[in-house]
């Protein structure tokens, strides 16, 4: 048996929605994504947070995070969380590098590039001293 037009829309999921162009418009995240990174880091508890602006430096990135973490499996569950957080703010989904096994983790986020490390992985790579910021561990 076959519906025509009528009956098919009257059964479709979507009967009644209104397809506005607001329906279709990307949405707009409701807090700025290096806001949001560091406030899961600071919930989840991440040590020594630096935050390095990449303005005027490259063009791969607006900012770099930079964290330690205590275990492996810390900074597995760090990486997860911002990468639900990012996605489900309405940004795309960052991509995720590494497992917290090799002792670093990153979080392509975008504009925003997440490194997470454990202590020893952190001194031996050194990225604040590459890329130019002072970092004070208090």
């Amino acid at each position: 048996m076959y519906l025509n037009a009528f009956e098919s829309a009257a059964a479709s999921p979507h009967a009644g929605t209104s397809f506005t162009p607001e329906y279709f418009a990307p949405r707009r995240p409701k807090q700025p994504a290096l806001a949001l990174i560091e406030d899961i880091l600071a919930d989840d508890f991440a040590e020594e947070v630096s935050v390095i602006s990449l303005k005027g430096k490259s063009s791969i990135a607006d900012s770099i995070l930079i964290a330690t973490g205590k275990a492996a499996r810390h900074l597995d569950a760090l990486a997860e969380r911002i990468r639900d957080a990012v996605k489900s703010a309405g940004y795309n989904e960052p991509v995720v590098e590494g497992k917290g096994d090799s002792g670093w983790v990153l979080v392509d986020a975008g504009d925003i590039i997440v490194h997470l490390f454990r202590a020893e992985a952190r001194k031996h790579y050194n990225l604040e001293r590459m890329w130019g910021a002072t970092f004070s561990a208090e």
